[in-house]
């Protein structure tokens, strides 16, 4: 139980440490190094969605040919999910200032709120199913692999983390309110964990497609979040360099502890 409730918070920490930078910071986070981040944190999310989600739904499937159909519908699943949340609701995309979504009176603080909330709900959903399985005894998945899964994502959440405290200290707010609602974006993560934890017993038949589901929603959010800001401008090539060491890094994570 205990290694169960640290592995939901670990993301948390890792959105906690990011946002920490607001203090040792002293001027807006520069290009180069948020270039670097969104790369770093693009690797992370599609090599944790392929090793510890795709990979394991399919292998949890009948030997066959046919053991590719879970992980693909829940995959489609899950992008659909993340593009209808997208369309309805108002948010500001990442490291941008343009809104998205349906005109809204929001402040730009809610709207970036809200944006992170979408960034983090398929995190939070993913460390739940990689925990259900583990904890049901599901072969696919050991407990050391759900570790990996939370170890991964909280990783990702450092740079996260900084990306939305920084350029809330640079537009004049105190260094404290920057990073409590830093802090604060990645609360969803062990709330929709914890979530898919009180219906794990529901979930098991389709946990193959839940998985997947996970994965999905990841891409999602590298696809339409992350990628386009890091790639946009100059120094795309250090976001390159960062997506291969993140990408590497949760590779090696995962089939070692997994």
């Amino acid at each position: 139980m205990m290694t169960l409730i640290v592995g939901l918070l670990i993301p948390l920490l890792g959105t906690m440490l990011g946002s920490a930078f607001v203090f040792f910071m002293k001027d807006e986070m520069s290009v180069r190094l948020q270039k670097t981040l969104l790369g770093f944190a693009s690797g992370v999310m599609v090599a944790a969605s392929v090793w510890s989600l795709l990979i394991p739904s399919m292998e949890m499937g009948a030997p066959s040919s046919w053991s590719v159909v879970p992980a693909a519908v829940g995959f489609l699943l899950g992008m659909g999910f993340l593009l209808m949340i997208d369309e309805l609701t108002p948010h500001l995309h990442i490291g941008t200032d343009k809104p998205e979504g349906p005109r809204s009176r929001l402040s730009r603080t809610a709207m970036l709120a809200l944006a992170v909330t979408i960034h983090n709900l398929p995190e939070g959903m993913a460390v739940g199913v990689v925990f259900a399985g583990a904890e049901s005894g599901i072969s696919n998945i050991s407990l050391a692999g759900a570790i990996a899964v939370a170890l991964g994502i909280a990783i990702q959440n450092v740079p996260e983390g900084a990306i939305i405290s920084m350029p809330m200290r640079a537009a004049g707010n105190s260094k404290w309110k920057s990073f409590i609602i830093g802090s604060l974006s990645g609360a969803v993560e062990p709330v929709g964990a914890i979530a898919v934890l009180l219906l794990a017993s529901l979930l098991m038949p389709v946990l193959p497609y839940m998985l997947a589901f996970a994965a999905g929603a990841m891409f999602y959010v590298v696809i339409e979040e992350l990628i386009p800001e890091a790639s946009s401008g100059q120094h795309s090539n250090l976001s390159t360099i960062g997506f291969a060491i993140g990408f590497v890094l949760m590779m090696v994570l995962d089939v070692v502890m997994g």
